[in-house]
């Protein structure tokens, strides 16, 4: 590791918070949680109180903000989306605020986001120079990297992090979209021709400590393969990997009854054809680029 030395982790016991905290410590690097209650162990925040542990800031060299409400734990109605936002946004804003007002705090914060910001971008490839989209899922993005600023604005380097699909067995989107192929019946979503930005676990990991390790790196970073896929590309390699057929396709109208024409539009039936430019031409290796090779590692037998 380069000067980063300690790293405060929200969201330190999901898919990624575990699988990067664990890649830091055994690279030597204290990790400390940021957790919900102020008897654990850990930086004690609340987002519903606005309460932060800024003192317990003060040791840490970079904060690597990664929690939020799941997209997909239940259908959008007012109050879900409400909840997704404010988690994402007001969460963010209060750890910019708190490191903004801190004369020795961290001088980095990395800050998930996502490639939602781009919106429906059909098969037209796009990069961090890409403005955002339309949609719900943009205007979360958008508001989500801003609520950052006080930070940025303090001299603090900000990393926003825009992941695709997370790829791993243990957790995350895969589990969900293998379970149809275990029963027989997976297959394209809608017309399969919506483009799917994924990327490995492991790849994420990589890419968080590069960007950790990194002082000149600001601003939005596409967390993607370099090798998206259609939908149709991507169920035909998950059935291959599963040794089961893909064969039975889900129809868009059947998708959008069971649950709500904007959740099942924006998750599900449009997509983005991302390119992780910045990851590229920083030097980055992506340690499984292609989705065949990924996909077979997850489900070897």
């Amino acid at each position: 590791m380069s000067a980063i030395k300690k790293v405060a982790i929200s969201g330190a016991s999901g898919l990624v918070g575990s699988a990067l905290s664990a890649r830091l410590r055994a690279q030597g690097v204290a990790v400390v949680p940021m957790v919900r209650s102020p008897e654990q162990e850990g930086i004690y925040w609340s987002v519903p109180r606005a309460e932060i542990d800024a003192e317990a800031l003060a040791g840490v060299d970079a904060v690597v903000h990664l929690a939020g409400e799941s997209l997909a734990s239940g259908r959008w109605t007012r109050a879900r989306k409400e909840a997704i936002y404010a988690s994402r946004v007001s969460g963010s804003a209060l750890i910019a605020g708190a490191m903004a007002e801190m004369e020795a705090g961290p001088r980095t914060l990395i800050c998930a986001s996502a490639v939602g910001y781009y919106g429906d971008t059909g098969d037209r490839w796009v990069d961090e120079e890409a403005p955002p989209g339309e949609g719900f899922l943009a205007e979360v993005c958008v508001a989500w990297e801003a609520a950052c600023d006080p930070a940025r604005k303090a001299g603090i380097r900000v990393v926003n992090t825009r992941l695709g699909v997370v790829l791993a067995r243990e957790g995350g989107a895969l589990p969900a979209m293998r379970r149809p192929f275990k029963l027989g019946v997976g297959g394209r979503l809608g017309s399969g021709q919506q483009y799917m930005s994924w990327i490995a676990l492991s790849d994420v990991v990589g890419a968080l400590i590069w960007a950790l390790e990194q002082p000149g790196v600001e601003g939005p970073l596409n967390l993607v393969s370099p090798q998206p896929v259609t939908n149709a590309e991507f169920t035909r390699a998950l059935g291959q990997a599963l040794h089961r057929p893909a064969v039975v396709p889900t129809p868009g109208a059947a998708l959008k009854l069971a649950l709500g024409g904007e959740m099942a539009r924006e998750m599900l039936l449009q997509g983005q054809r991302v390119r992780p430019a910045r990851l590229e031409e920083g030097g980055y290796v992506f340690e499984h680029p292609e989705l065949k090779e990924t996909l077979g590692r997850l489900f070897e037998r």
